[in-house]
């Protein structure tokens, strides 16, 4: 698939827009863009942890729809359009206790009101321990 970006982004272009978000406060951080993806991670520790000492579901999605969604972003013509998400689906399918989670976010579906995303979370092992789907909306701005 060919380069899907409007313009040319760069990783330090995306951890620049946004520092007081609930994804700075949980540590997430944009690791790489590629041709028609995008990787970012988290730390799986006290800030991100639910009460039984394993990764919080809700730290999954918000890796999952912050990937998502900056995606559409670098998509769109920001000065005409913004991107919002529409739905957001996570099954969470092995528990981490440590380490970093790692997304990666490919398209599925990229129209003109709505974009549609893969996006698989892993281990430091490489083992998948989340896969999610997010529907964005493309609106016009005001």
């Amino acid at each position: 698939m060919s380069k899907i970006w409007f313009g040319d982004p760069t990783v330090d272009d995306i951890n620049g827009r946004h520092t007081n978000h609930i994804g700075a406060l949980i540590g997430l951080h944009f690791t790489e863009i590629g041709d028609n993806y995008i990787k970012a991670t988290i730390p799986v520790d006290a800030r991100t942890h639910q009460p039984y000492g394993i990764l919080h579901g809700g730290a999954s999605v918000v890796l999952a729809e912050s990937l998502g969604s900056i995606a559409s972003s670098l998509i769109i013509d920001p000065e005409k359009y913004m991107a919002v998400g529409l739905e957001v689906n996570a099954n969470h399918l092995r528990p981490v206790k440590t380490g970093q989670v790692t997304g990666i976010c490919t398209p599925i579906h990229i129209g003109g009101k709505t974009h549609v995303w893969d996006i698989k979370l892993y281990d430091d092992r490489g083992k998948m321990n989340c896969i999610s789907r997010l529907t964005v909306a493309i609106l016009p701005k005001q």
